[in-house]
């Protein structure tokens, strides 16, 4: 039996969806007549969060931002796999994973959006569990969807060594507070200074982080 469990964040941890998630978030901007006077970094710094918080923060007032997450949504479902990559040696990295332990992802993006992009790059058929942000009540940074995730893998404290491997201090906070081990990786959208306050361990993306936890297993 296979006594580490991995699980991964999404964007920025083995794919990358900028492009995706930034012209979508301009289009519904352009679409909803907003004026937005921000730039690109500042919707990048926010990605990891759920699409209502990330309205929010970018100065849309609380009775309109569901309005914009059904823009959102209505377009980026017909442009997110053309406009998405596999971050490298990511599919190296899940298919490493899943020869050391049991893998599951864990991600604030919805199902709907994750398992059409999981089942384009060909890496849906070695996760266990993927858990989104419609099968949890508080999403990252909160543990429930780590918790909820290691409870349907039968997850026991005294067999299961865990890692959370995630790009921003989302992935990490949350699971510091699931009292699991993380990895923080510089491939997505997390500054390594700020990663350094969350987590020891960093490295450069999904395969190094792998074949870190393959080293002292």
């Amino acid at each position: 039996m296979k006594k580490n469990i991995i699980l991964f964040d999404l964007d920025g941890t083995l794919i990358d969806s900028t492009d995706a998630i930034v012209s979508t978030f301009m289009y519904s901007f352009k679409e909803m007549n907003f004026n937005f006077k921000g730039n690109e970094e500042d919707i990048k710094s926010y990605i990891g969060y759920p699409l209502d918080i990330m309205y929010a923060n970018l100065g849309i007032e609380e009775n309109r931002v569901w309005d914009f997450v059904a823009s959102y949504k209505n377009r980026y479902k017909k442009i997110s796999k053309q406009k998405t990559t596999l971050l490298p040696d990511a599919l190296k990295a899940v298919q490493l994973a899943a020869t050391i332990a049991r893998v599951s992802v864990v991600t604030t993006k919805t199902r709907l959006y994750t398992m059409p992009l999981l089942e384009h790059f060909k890496m849906s058929e070695h996760f266990e569990i993927v858990t989104g942000r419609e099968n949890v009540e508080n999403p990252k940074p909160h543990p429930e969807p780590i918790l909820i995730t290691l409870e349907q893998m039968n997850y026991d404290k005294n067999i299961h060594n865990v890692w959370m491997i995630g790009d921003t201090k989302l992935d990490l906070i949350a699971a510091n507070d699931a009292n699991i081990n993380s990895i923080a990786v510089l491939c997505g959208y997390g500054k390594e200074e700020e990663l350094l306050k969350y987590t020891k361990n960093i490295s450069k993306n999904a395969l190094s982080a792998i074949e870190f936890i393959r080293s002292i297993s």
